[in-house]
């Protein structure tokens, strides 16, 4: 990255616009991650999420900046931004095909790993992807999801309703299409929603249709919109984006741009923080109820520092017949489960400011920080401080 700070004055100063939504929180934390990086010293004047005579994303007639951030989202406002000649950063994946764009996205790969190892915790072996079709979204996160699953051995069920992405149907069209689709699936299943909005919008037609959530079908959403994920019934368990990583290095790609350096042909990658658990996913697919009794009681007390004895205080359980059953349905010992859920809780609190190293540690169920950082640093293979950096893009 280039020095900022003292070089500013050397400097010119830019007029950049940003063309990314701030209803979402997804977009909010986008553009945090931008203003973290000219905060820095980037003599930048933003201009935040200009909107036409209709409401839609553009740069104002007249507009006269030096470089554009944007969630491109139509073939329209693709065009517009390239015949300006403009330096762009993208950072969406619906138009990789856009040239002379740079682009910073999520790295779906490891996002579909994240959920299919979420997913596959809590037992499940019956997946489906539910994405309606949409010019708004690429098909990037279903197939790489569908991969993972099966390079796992297993098969993914994709929601095709038979019309094409652009076509208006009504509310009650979309319930029954919907509604159709999640009877002729396995039950249990693990549903992973390509977006928090449609993960909430799968969740109602389940509640108008008297499906039980999580007992019935699991819902993950492959975002985290805070509003939507907290009011849905159950509250949406959800994929939580590195959104202001994301913004910052957007930004510091459009900076190297404007410094006269080529536009990298490959999209810059972020990772996924990781997954935020709530209700909707808050279930075991396993028949074996002294196994569910069991990762119930690691699930609420491994961060209190359980060790497998205390397991077995509570369940009527053989120590060989328990490590033998966990190996069989998810592939790990009793004490490796014990620590993948603490590590899980670490992971999620690296993401609350007002926390230390040393205080997450312990919350999580380790004896101190040096332990927690071991064990984080070989199941991640990062420390927890280089992993927080990441989170906050400062």
């Amino acid at each position: 990255m280039k020095k900022l700070g003292n070089e500013t004055s050397k400097l010119t100063f830019r007029q950049i616009a940003i063309l990314i939504e701030t209803e979402s929180t997804w977009g909010r934390k986008v553009i945090r991650g931008i203003a973290n990086y000219v905060e820095k010293g980037m003599p930048w004047h933003l201009l935040i999420d200009p909107r036409d005579h209709e409401h839609r994303s553009a740069l104002p007639d007249g507009w006269r900046g030096d470089g554009v951030i944007a969630r491109i989202a139509n073939r329209i406002q693709c065009s517009q931004l390239l015949a300006t000649g403009l330096p762009i950063v993208d950072v969406d994946d619906v138009f990789t095909d856009a040239p002379g764009v740079a682009r910073v996205n999520t790295d779906e790969v490891a996002l579909a790993a994240l959920a299919l190892e979420h997913l596959t915790s809590r037992g499940f072996t019956d997946f489906a992807y539910f994405a309606p079709p949409s010019h708004r979204y690429s098909t990037a996160r279903g197939d790489a999801f569908a991969e993972a699953v099966k390079e796992a051995g297993y098969e993914c069920h994709h929601y095709r309703p038979g019309y094409r992405a652009g076509r208006k149907i009504s509310w009650d069209e979309q319930q029954r299409r919907v509604n159709r689709w999640l009877t002729s699936l396995p039950r249990p299943v693990a549903v992973f929603a390509v977006d928090a909005y449609h993960a909430h919008q799968l969740a109602e037609i389940c509640h108008f249709s008297e499906i039980r959530i999580p007992d019935e079908i699991a819902i993950l959403a492959g975002d985290t919109d805070d509003l939507l994920c907290d009011v849905s019934s159950p509250p949406l368990s959800s994929v939580s984006m590195a959104s202001e990583r994301i913004g910052y290095e957007a930004a510091e790609l459009l900076h190297q741009m404007l410094e006269g350096e080529a536009n990298p042909k490959e999209s810059r990658l972020v990772r996924p923080h990781g997954v935020t658990s709530r209700h909707s996913t808050d279930v075991l697919s396993i028949d074996d109820p002294l196994v569910v009794q069991a990762l119930r009681y690691i699930q609420q007390h491994a961060h209190h520092g359980i060790g497998v004895q205390d397991i077995l205080r509570e369940v009527p359980i053989s120590r060989r017949s328990l490590e033998i059953q966990l190996r069989s349905y998810l592939g790990r010992s009793p004490a490796e489960e014990i620590r993948r859920v603490r590590l899980e809780r670490g992971r999620e609190l690296l993401g609350k400011r007002e926390m230390s190293i040393t205080e997450i540690a312990l919350a999580s169920g380790f004896s101190d920080a040096t332990r927690f950082g071991i064990a984080f640093r070989k199941q991640f293979g990062s420390t927890p401080r280089s992993f927080r950096k990441t989170l906050f893009a400062e």
